[in-house]
C-alpha cells in the first residue's frame, strides 16, 4: 500500500495548486483583467476543450506505456500551463494558457486509474478510489484556503501567486508518481491489447454503443458532469455574483466547504456504501443534485440568506461526490473491453468533459441575458435525465436473467461475477479481472 499512499499523496498535491486557481479564475479574468464574463466562461470551456482532446489519448497512451510516464508527463504540460498564466496579458493568452492546463490534468487521471488497477489488490480498490478522491478534495481546500490570503483580485499581478503554486504543486506530483513508481511490480495485470486486436479510442467508442450498460453509463456519466462539476468553476461562481450577488470570498467559501465535507464523510460513505451496487448509488447522486438545484432556486429569493444558502448547498452537492468518485471510475472500468481498460477510462474522461466543455458557455450566455431562472430549470431537468438514466443502468446491471438478451449485449457482464455474498452487485471485470 506504499506505493497507493505516494499515489494519493501525488493526486493532493496536484489539487492544492488547482484549488487556489479554481474558486478565482472567472472573477480574475471577468473582473481584474477587465476581459468580460464571456471571455471568463470560454477559458473555463477551453480548459475543459483541453481535457475533452487529452483525455482518450492519455487512456490510450497508458494502455500502451507505462502509465507512470504517461502520468509524470501530463504533470509537466499542466505545470507549463498554469505557469504560463503568469505570463498571459491578453485574453488569447490567457485562453491557451487554460487549454494547455486542461490538456495536462486530464491527460494524466487516466494514467493515475491504471496505476490504481495494477498495483492495488482488486478488495481495495474502491477504498484506495475514495482515499484518492479525498486526498484531491484535501488539497482543493487547502489551496482556496490558502488562495483566500494570497489572491489579490483588485490587482492585475494578483493571481500570480495561485498561478505559480499551481505550477509547483504539479512538478511535485511527478515527482512523487515517479518515487511510487520505482521498481513497482502489477497486481491484477491488465492485458496489453483489446479483443481481436482493436485498439484506440474509436474501437472503445464503437463497443461503448455496442453494449447497452456502458451505453447508459456513458448517459449518467454526462448528466452528472452537466448536472454539477460543468458548472463548478464558472457557472456557479457567476450565478452566486450575478444573481445572488454574494462575495468573491463567499464563492472560496463555498469551495473550501465543498471539500471539507468530502474530507470529514469519504471513508463513512464507503463504509456504508461497500456492499451498495454502484447504479443505485448514481441514483441517489442524481438526487442529491436535484436537491441542490431547488435550494439554490430558493435563495434568489432570500437575498438575505443567499450567500448562507450558496454555501450549504456546495456542502449538499459533496455528500453526493462521496458517492459518486469512488464508485464510477471502477464501474467504469469493470465493462471495459479486455486490455482497452485506460482507453476506456480516457473516453468516458473525455464524455464527461465533453459537458463541462459546453456547461460554462451556455451559463455565459443565460446569466448574462439575465436567464437565472432557466439556468437553475435546465440543470434540475439535467439531473432528472441523471437519475433515470442511473436507474435503467442498475436494472440492467441488477434486474437482467442470465440468457434472456444476447451475448454481444452482456459479454462484459459475466452472470454472477462481482456479486457479493448478500447477493449486491459489485464491480464486475477489469480487462477480465476482478476489480472491487
Amino acid at each position: 500500500m506504499k506505493r497507493a499512499r505516494l499515489l494519493i499523496l501525488a493526486s493532493t498535491m496536484a489539487m492544492v495548486g488547482w484549488g487556489t486557481v479554481l474558486p478565482y479564475q472567472y472573477a480574475y479574468a471577468a473582473n481584474t483583467r477587465g476581459w468580460g464574463s464571456f471571455v471568463a466562461a470560454a477559458a473555463s470551456s477551453l480548459f475543459s476543450v483541453g481535457a475533452l482532446v487529452a483525455a482518450p489519448l492519455g487512456g490510450r497512451l497508458a494502455d500502451r506505456f507505462p502509465p507512470v510516464r504517461v502520468a509524470v508527463a501530463a504533470k509537466l504540460v499542466a505545470a507549463a500551463g498554469t505557469g504560463y498564466l503568469v505570463l498571459a496579458g491578453s485574453p488569447t493568452a490567457f485562453l491557451a494558457g487554460m487549454f494547455v492546463f486542461g490538456v495536462g490534468i486530464t491527460a494524466a487521471a487516466p494514467a493515475q486509474s491504471v496505476l490504481v488497477l495494477r498495483w492495488v489488490a482488486s478488495a481495495d480498490r474502491r477504498r484506495v478510489f475514495a482515499w484518492q478522491f479525498t486526498g484531491q478534495a484535501l488539497g482543493m481546500a487547502l489551496g482556496a484556503f490558502a488562495a483566500g490570503y494570497m489572491v489579490n483580485l483588485r490587482s492585475v499581478d494578483g493571481m500570480w501567486p495561485a498561478f505559480t503554486t499551481a505550477a509547483v504543486g504539479f512538478v511535485l506530483s511527478g515527482l512523487l508518481l515517479l518515487l511510487a513508481g520505482r521498481g513497482a511490480p502489477t497486481c491484477d495485470a491488465l492485458p496489453s491489447a483489446g479483443p481481436a486486436g482493436q485498439t484506440g479510442s474509436g474501437a472503445a467508442i464503437r463497443l461503448i454503443f455496442a453494449t447497452p450498460a456502458l451505453r447508459w453509463t456513458a448517459v449518467v456519466t454526462i448528466a452528472l458532469a452537466l448536472g454539477f462539476y460543468a458548472q463548478f468553476e464558472s457557472g456557479l461562481p457567476a450565478y452566486a455574483l450575478t444573481v445572488l450577488d454574494v462575495s468573491e470570498r463567499t464563492i472560496g467559501t463555498a469551495a473550501a466547504v465543498n471539500c471539507v465535507v468530502i474530507i470529514v464523510l469519504q471513508m463513512a460513505v464507503v463504509r456504508w456504501t461497500a456492499h451498495r451496487s454502484a447504479p443505485s448509488l448514481l441514483v441517489v447522486v442524481g438526487g442529491i443534485w436535484v436537491l441542490s438545484w431547488l435550494i439554490l432556486a430558493t435563495a434568489s429569493h432570500l437575498p438575505g440568506l443567499a450567500a448562507t444558502l450558496f454555501v450549504t448547498t456546495f456542502g449538499i452537492f459533496a455528500v453526493g461526490e462521496t458517492m459518486y468518485a469512488p464508485v464510477l471510475n471502477p464501474l467504469t472500468a469493470s465493462l471495459a473491453p479486455s486490455g482497452m481498460v485506460g482507453t476506456t477510462l480516457g473516453v468516458f474522461g473525455a464524455i464527461q468533459t465533453s459537458g463541462s466543455a459546453v456547461g460554462p458557455l451556455l451559463a455565459g450566455v443565460a446569466l448574462n441575458a439575465g436567464h437565472g431562472t432557466v439556468f437553475i430549470v435546465a440543470h434540475v431537468l439535467i439531473s432528472l435525465v441523471a437519475v433515470l438514466a442511473a436507474w435503467r443502468l442498475r436494472s440492467l446491471v441488477t434486474g437482467t436473467p442470465a440468457g434472456s438478451v444476447p451475448a454481444t449485449d452482456t459479454e462484459d457482464l459475466a452472470p454472477d461475477a462481482g456479486r457479493t455474498r448478500d447477493g449486491a452487485p459489485d464491480e464486475v471485470l477489469v480487462g477480465g479481472t476482478a476489480a472491487a
